[in-house]
């Protein structure tokens, strides 16, 4: 089950080898009130403990599949559910030290019945958690 909240409370961690680690992931559930498809994301900004990480680098996980921002905008057949979670990737050599960290998620998503040259709308959640180890 998830929480009503964008960033879920499970699911933040450090990835890659231990002793190695390549970055963390964000969990999320999906910023609508319906699922919906892949290329309405144009990523997320992700910041922690006041350092930015620029949705152009992020990339995002789902259902085992990985999509850059590019990958992103391109797919038009794949959806993100609306009781699935997601995650934002993000690279960040030696991942995150453990312990309870400040995590703030800016959606950026576009809807369907808005034109093409319509602004990115944004979604803001911010909540404090924990990197656990190992």
């Amino acid at each position: 089950m998830l929480e009503h909240q964008l960033i879920q409370s499970t699911g933040f961690r450090n990835f890659g080898p231990v002793g190695a680690r390549e970055g963390f992931a964000v969990r999320l559930r999906v910023p609508n009130y319906h699922g919906t498809r892949l290329s309405h994301f144009d990523g997320f900004n992700v910041t922690v403990d006041g350092e930015f990480f620029s949705y152009e680098k992020n990339r995002f996980a789902i259902r085992d599949e990985v999509y850059t921002l590019a990958e992103l905008r391109e797919q038009t057949k794949a959806r993100w559910g609306m009781f699935e979670h997601g995650s934002v990737l993000v690279d960040k050599p030696g991942g995150l030290s453990p312990g309870i960290h400040k995590v703030e998620v800016l959606a950026r998503i576009r809807y369907s019945y808005f034109p093409p040259d319509v602004h990115i709308f944004t979604m803001h959640a911010a909540r404090l958690a924990t990197i656990v180890m190992p």
